[in-house]
This record gives structure tokens, sequence and C-alpha cells, in this order.
């Protein structure tokens, strides 16, 4: 009888833990099978054009890029970059190209020579602007938690012809420019038309470049360095004259006609159509409780338009030499303005060359 209620005591004991342990495992699979669904869940949310924007654009028609981030703006440019990216070099340009594009723009320049009012609001294609002309954002769409992601989508039809239409624009401007006589060609205003021309070429470099990638047809296109170079020979065909009034030793005059050199003009003749005329006033000085001699330089130099007369480039400076000798402090101080002459002329020169814009 001991043994029987013994036995059943066990049977008893071992069926609680058969129930406690079928209990126990049965929490743990339904923990394990939740989690699981939760994350195959999340995953079937996602977007397919998250992991692959080809799932959603085709890709023979379209170039499209996700780009990610905090937040919806931030998500929507680093998907442009990344698209700009994809072309990489091919369709970035210099920053002082496009900077002086604008400002032609803004100044009304393109105006005069455009048939095509888009080349006035035209965006640059380059990777500091995070941008391409015609590109899209198609989708965004937010994780429920901190990211957002962007696709940045560029239609291969409709690129190839909006980017063949700027480049024919612009080869259209470029031809206005530089189509002129010679004897207009071989002035500053010239120089101007080829400096500009040279400017939109490098502007439209990048849309060339970009047909190319996408299979586009490309435009006959005439490269920037070709207009660059043609100006370099114009500055070679203009002759400058050159005065100098109250020189010594032709050291002014050497200087001013060697930063012409460097730049390609001539100086001298005496029908130039641009005149440098220099003016140098030189006074002694006298400084109180101070036994040396000094002398005060003023040097004047306008670079003039001989048949207008006008002023195109003013340049001037005033300076202070001494030495116990009045004679060496006349000398110091011409010896003096020599060295800024050679020192600033020249690239004040190219600065105003490089500034000209040409006008209708």
């Amino acid at each position: 009888m001991f043994r029987i209620k013994t036995f059943l005591f066990l049977l008893g004991l071992l069926g609680f833990a058969l129930i406690f342990s079928v209990c126990t495992s049965s929490g743990s699979g339904y923990s394990t099978t939740a989690l699981k669904n939760t994350s195959a869940e999340s995953r079937t949310e996602l977007p397919d054009w998250v992991r692959d924007p080809y799932t959603k654009y085709d890709r023979q028609a379209n170039v499209a890029v996700v780009g990610s981030a905090s937040s919806r703006e931030m998500a929507e440019k680093s998907a442009m970059g990344n698209l700009v990216a994809i072309f990489g070099q091919n369709i970035q340009v210099d920053e002082k190209v496009s900077t002086s594009y604008r400002e032609a723009v803004m100044n009304g320049v393109t105006a005069n020579w455009s048939e095509n009012t888009a080349v006035d609001t035209v965006i640059t294609t380059s990777a500091g602007l995070n941008s391409l002309i015609g590109a899209e954002i198609g989708e965004v769409w937010n994780d429920g938690r901190n990211t957002y992601f962007a696709v940045a989508v560029l239609n291969k039809a409709k690129a190839a012809q909006l980017y063949s239409d700027m480049v024919r624009s612009n080869q259209t401007m470029i031809d206005k420019l530089t189509n002129i006589p010679q004897a207009e060609k071989n002035t500053l205003s010239g120089y101007a038309r080829y400096q500009f021309a040279a400017t939109i070429a490098d502007m439209t470099a990048p849309y060339v470049n970009l047909l190319s990638v996408i299979g586009g047809p490309v435009p006959a296109f005439t490269r920037g360095d070709v207009f660059r170079l043609e100006a370099v020979n114009i500055t070679k065909a203009i002759p400058v004259g050159l005065t100098v009034r109250n020189d010594k030793s032709g050291r002014i005059q050497g200087a001013f006609a060697k930063a012409l050199s460097d730049l390609g003009f001539s100086s001298g003749g005496s029908n130039s159509p641009y005149l440098l005329e220099v003016n140098i006033t030189t006074t002694p000085v006298t400084i109180v409780n101070n036994q040396n001699k000094f002398t005060r330089i003023e040097l004047k130099a306008d670079l003039k338009d001989t048949k207008s007369g006008t002023v195109l480039l003013p340049y001037d400076f005033s300076n202070r030499e001494g030495h116990a000798m009045q004679e060496e402090a006349d000398n110091r101080v011409y010896i003096t303005a020599e060295r800024k002459i050679n020192a600033e002329y020249a690239e004040l020169l190219s600065n105003y060359l490089s500034r000209l814009l040409p006008v209708k």
C-alpha cells in the first residue's frame, strides 16, 4: 500500500513537471515566433526602391539613386548629391567659371546674346550645388523613427532633350559673340567676347559629357580652350601706347612695358587704340628733427581708350624714401616705385581683363 502511494505521488510529481515544462516551452516558442514575425513585418514595410531604386524606375529609361538622412530635406539633398556623384568629375564645373557665369547672368549679359531665356536661369551641374537640371525626387519614405529615404531620378529621354537644347542654345550664343569683323575682333571688346565665349563653352562642357554618359545625341561643340587661346592671340594683336612723364632712367617706362608684355600686349605706337598714360610728380620732403633728406613720389597711370578718351583702368599710388643725400633719396623713391609696379600692375590689368564682359 505504501509502495502504491509512493508510486502515485512520484507519478503526480512527474506529471506536474511535464505540465510545467510544456507550459514553459510553449511560452518561449511564442516569444521567438512573435519576434520573427515583427522583424518580417518591418522588412515588408520597407519599400523595394529603398534597397534597389530600379525595382520602381526602369533602368533603361532612368538613372536613379537613393539617399538617406535624419530629415526629409537632407535625404533629398543626399539623393541629389549621390545622383551627381554617379557622373563624377565629368559634370563638375570649376567654381571660378561658374561664379563668373552667374555674375554675367545676374548682370543681364546673357540676355543680350541668348535666344533661349532658359540660359538665364541655368543651374550649374556641379557637385557643390547637389543638383542636376531635369532631376526630380521620385519618392520619400520614413522608417517611423529617425531616418528618411529619398530617391532622385533623372529620366534619360527628357534629360537628353533638355541638355541637347542647352548645348545648341549656348553654341548659338557663342557664335554670336565670336562672329565679328577682324577690326572689331582685335580690340578689348573683342577680347571680352572671346573670353566670355570660353566661359560659356566651359559651362556647356558638362552638358555634353552628361549626354555622352546617358547615351544621348551629342551636338557639335567647341571647347573653351579654343576661344581662350584666341583671346590670348587678340592681346598680341592689340598695341598699347605708353607715355611716361618725369621718368628717371626709364625705370617706370620699363616696368609698365614689362607688365603689358607679360599679358601679351605690345607697347608703343602713335596710332594705338589704347594708351597707358603715366604722370609722375616728385617733391622733396623735410621732416622735423631728422637730418635725412626725403623725396615723395606720386604716380598716376590711366589706361585709356584713345577713341573715346574713357579711362578704362586707373592706377595710382604715393610713396616716400629718405637718405642723407637728396639725389639718393630721389633715386630710391624711383626704385621703390619700379618694384611696386612690377609686383602689382600685371595682376591688376589681368584681373580687369578677366572681368570684362561683352556689351552688345
